[in-house]
Formats: C-alpha cells, structure tokens, sequence
C-alpha cells in the first residue's frame, strides 16, 4: 500500500486555492509550521501530517473544488519500447513492481503490455521460451487513453471503466500516468 507524501500537502492545498494561512486556521496547525513542512526543512509528527491531510479532505468537500488529472497522477513514468522483447517487459515489471507499462514508439504511445496478458498467452498454449522472444509490438494490448493535466477527476475515472491506466500529458508530451490505485488514494 503506498500512503501519500507530504509533498502531496502542498500540492492539494494549491490545487484548492487555499492559502496556508486558511489551512493553518482550519487545521489548528500553526502557518509556520505548514510552510516548514511543505518545504520539507522539519520532519513533522503523524498526527500532524494526519491533521492536515484530514483538514484539506474536508476543505475540499466544503469548496467542492475537484481534483484534475495532474493531482493524482504519478509523474514517474516507467515505460517500454515497442521494439523490446517480452523478456524486456517482463524483467522490467519484476524491477519496478508493475504489472502494466505503456509501450512506446520514441514518446508517442502505440499500446500496452500488462502481466495478465502475458499470461493470457502462456494460457492459450504459448511457451514461454516462445513468447520471451516475441517482440512486444507483436502481443501489445491497446494504448491507455490520454488527457491533458487539467483534465477533471471525474473524466479520468469514464476513461478507467474502460481501461486499466490513463497518460497525462502537458504541452503534448507525457508526463504523468494514472492507474487505478492513484485514484483510490483520493478515497
């Protein structure tokens, strides 16, 4: 389970419009202290972070101020290329600890591999030695849906009934991915 950072402090508190002085008189939590922490010159206490995190769920509910593609998106992207083997993908999954990577061709996106459609493979009858070689361009599921990095919550999660990730891009350029489990961080 991956709990967010305290980076994320900031970055909601900016994509609410909300001031530090605001989230320091609706938290409890001194404005001094809010700075410190978003520019990571203390080590705040749990219950602190806990605090603030609680007070911009609840300011966010109360501003109804939505959340958009770039607040959740995680900005390390790891991806493959088209031209890579099976085996590349594989190893690169077992690495990183994702079952599902973009493929690439250069920066454009062409499609997707996940590990449940390479065992879809190996289950309809294909070795593995077979399909450690194949190139991916050759099994590649479809490409993830893109969208801006202003693009509203509530959009992203259309594109999820449909797919297991959505690319963000900013100025046409990939900068972000979002899987399902970035969104339930927002639960």
């Amino acid at each position: 389970m991956e709990f967010p950072t305290i980076a994320e402090i900031k970055k909601i508190r900016k994509s609410l419009d909300i001031t530090q002085e605001k989230l320091a008189s609706e938290s409890g939590i001194s404005q001094s202290t809010i700075a410190k922490i978003e520019k990571g010159t203390i080590s705040a206490r749990y219950t602190t972070i806990v605090k603030l995190f609680e007070t911009l769920d609840k300011m966010r509910f109360i501003e109804k101020k939505d959340f958009y593609a770039s607040d959740v998106s995680s900005k390390n992207i790891v991806s493959i290329q088209n031209n890579m083997t099976v085996r590349d993908a594989s190893e690169l999954m077992k690495s990183t600890g994702y079952s599902q990577l973009p493929v690439l061709d250069g920066e454009r996106p062409v499609g997707s591999i996940s590990e449940k459609e390479i065992f879809e493979l190996v289950r309809n009858g294909m070795t593995m030695d077979e399909l450690s070689r194949k190139p991916i361009n050759k099994i590649m599921g479809k490409s993830y849906p893109v969208v801006t990095e202003n693009t509203p919550i509530g959009t992203v999660t259309a594109h999820m009934a449909s797919s297991n990730a959505i690319l963000v891009t900013k100025n046409g350029k990939i900068v972000g991915m979002i899987t399902k489990a970035d969104l339930l961080k927002l639960i």
